[in-house]
């Protein structure tokens, strides 16, 4: 599946506001994209990988970036840039705000998907209008809808349903980290800092899979569009609009007017008339 067919099927079957946006890692400096933007050095601060996701698919922008670029604390340890210091793994940072103690903040940072120093390298984000290699991994930005349409397609070919986890807070891992260790798409509620540091909007959410999946997705959409499910998604129209009393009577005063209780009892006299002559055969 080529990056151009994704993107026209999402184009297509989605039609999201932003960009879909590919992620990869990569582990030298020598294969980063020559037009990549690096926070410290071409925007002079500091980001989260919230926000150059968010450069990605609202600007078109292909950031590149390391902890060497990054504001975060939590992500600095999530993508493997910074070891898991005591304060940090006892729950300091979640308790007070998230959790009303260490241990539940412990646990809440302990559930935080993360990148070994091994595994870790430059994290790039990137339009696949402008893709400068396959992605490891893609998210697209949406309306519930959108994703529930994203969900139809991912589920064509396996059914049963997929899992996915929410916890309010750093959202950059489960879109990113999760996908790669565990091969599964993840259905994604923008988290606190994706919000307020991203400027992600109340009415989105994000679906993320594994680029390695595109071909089964692109392939359920069409399936599921086939099928009828399709966004946007189709209101229902096939009914008679019901009008207040004073908007009746001038309609029963019209040349040839019928009335309503005339016509309902002309539509019960005509099942009772079918109803008797199926009787009778």
């Amino acid at each position: 599946m080529s990056i151009q067919q994704l993107r026209e099927a999402i184009q297509s079957f989605i039609r999201p506001d932003t960009f879909p946006v590919g992620i990869k890692i990569v582990k030298s400096q020598s294969e980063l994209p020559a037009k990549a933007k690096r926070p410290s050095q071409d925007l002079g601060y500091l980001i989260t990988i919230c926000q150059a996701v968010s450069f990605s698919r609202r600007y078109g922008w292909t950031i590149a970036m390391n902890g060497d670029d990054l504001s975060c604390p939590i992500a600095q340890v999530a993508f493997g840039y910074e070891e898991q210091l005591p304060f940090y793994s006892e729950g300091h940072l979640a308790c007070g705000m998230y959790t009303d103690s260490l241990e539940a903040g412990a646990k809440s940072e302990q559930d935080v998907p993360k990148l070994s120093r091994e595994e870790s390298g430059y994290y790039v984000s990137f339009p696949l209008e402008r893709a400068p290699f396959d992605p490891d991994v893609v998210v697209i930005y949406g309306n519930s809808a959108q994703v529930m349409r994203l969900v139809a397609g991912m589920l064509y070919k396996r059914g049963g349903s997929i899992p996915s986890t929410f916890s309010s807070r750093a959202d950059c891992a489960d879109i990113a980290i999760k996908p790669l260790q565990t091969g599964e798409p993840q259905v994604i509620v923008p988290c606190y800092g994706d919000r307020l540091f991203a400027q992600t909007q109340d009415h989105e959410m994000a679906f993320s899979f594994h680029f390695r999946d595109a071909a089964e997705l692109v392939e359920g959409l069409e399936g599921t569009n086939r099928g009828g499910i399709r966004y946007p998604i189709p209101t229902y129209l096939r009914y008679q609009a019901e009008f207040p009393p004073t908007y009746q009577k001038l309609a029963s005063m019209f040349p040839g007017a019928v009335s309503e209780a005339s016509a309902g009892e002309e539509q019960v006299s005509q099942v009772s008339k079918l109803v008797q002559t199926e009787g009778k055969e």
